[in-house]
């Protein structure tokens, strides 16, 4: 494969197909299996670090509720987005803009998930853990896809709160509340999101162009959306060891945190420097890397601070 110039442009809008019945699979779909993962993962995360204890079977409830409410709000997304899904590549085949689906069952789908999974959390973990969930429902839904997305270039920074709950709603599952802990944890994955998704949306400019979502390269240009995608990978670096400075985390892990963040703001200079989509798309890449092992490391980190003592001093 050849690498393109970030700005280049092109495509054919997707293709109307004819309505049929939706399959499991096209539920599956709307539920955006791929976000949800790393969702549950960073609420687990949360769940793991926080002070205290939490019953497995309640912990499991906790989780599935996540699970479950960022389904949700992937299908009411989608159910909202569904014209500018067919005017996109990446999106076109999903099941609404596919022709798979009524839009009023997707939204169904979304809204039944989406009261039903607070409610379980609320009755079975805890009302701040709800409260929490319903607050990241909401500000997907009405904040980032109905408010922001289709009006501002800063739709990322600001919507991307939204993915940042998860690890403070697992922190708030375990401990009844909201503490710097969770904030620290919150803190992480907002400050992360903006470059992950800026690095995305300079090789699918075209694509944004087309659907006409303001996202930064369509409406500030190539050179702009790379100057804040090393703004915020710096920020980042030391955003990203407030766990270690907190004791929530030992020097080991803050070691490792460290030597990411200065990775990441080595890509984020290799995206700088570079005139093709390669670079976007290697930062791309690591950017799931870099938060899939952070998280994956506090984990481990915990469990060896809990059972086989503190680590280089933690």
């Amino acid at each position: 494969m050849t690498d393109r110039p970030i700005n280049a442009t092109g495509g054919t809008a997707a293709a109307s197909l004819p309505l049929r019945d939706a399959a499991v699979e096209d539920f599956i779909a709307l539920l955006k299996p791929r976000v949800m993962s790393l969702v549950v993962f960073t609420g687990f995360a949360g769940m793991m670090v926080a002070p205290g204890s939490i019953h497995p079977v309640i912990a499991a409830v906790a989780i599935l509720c996540t699970a479950i409410a960022t389904g949700a709000s992937g299908a009411i997304n989608m159910w909202f987005e569904r014209d500018l899904d067919a005017k996109m590549e990446r999106t076109k085949n999903r099941p609404l803009p596919g022709g798979r689906m009524e839009p009023e069952a997707a939204l169904t789908f979304g809204c039944v998930l989406a009261g039903g999974s607070v409610m379980v959390m609320g009755l079975g973990v805890n009302w701040a853990a709800a409260a929490l969930l319903a607050l990241a429902i909401g500000f997907y839904v009405f904040v980032y896809t109905i408010w922001l997305k289709r009006r501002t270039p800063q739709n990322i920074v600001i919507g991307g709160a939204a993915g940042a709950f998860p690890p403070m709603i697992g922190w708030a599952a375990v401990t009844g509340d909201v503490s710097f802990g969770g904030i620290a944890l919150f803190a992480l994955i907002f400050m992360w999101t903006p470059p992950h998704f800026w690095a995305l949306a300079l090789y699918k400019c075209d694509d944004y162009q087309k659907a006409g979502v303001p996202m930064l390269p369509v409406v500030s240009g190539v050179l702009e959306t790379k100057r804040q995608i090393l703004l915020y990978t710096v920020l980042l670096l030391p955003v990203s060891l407030i766990p270690w400075w907190i004791g929530l985390a030992s020097a080991a892990w803050g070691a490792l945190a460290a030597a990411f963040g200065l990775a990441f703001v080595g890509f984020a200079v290799k995206v700088w420097f570079g005139t093709t989509d390669r670079a976007p798309r290697q930062m791309f890449r690591f950017s799931l890397l870099y938060l899939t092992v952070l998280f994956a490391a506090l984990i481990v980190d915990n469990l060896i601070g809990r059972f086989v003592g503190p680590v280089f001093g933690a």
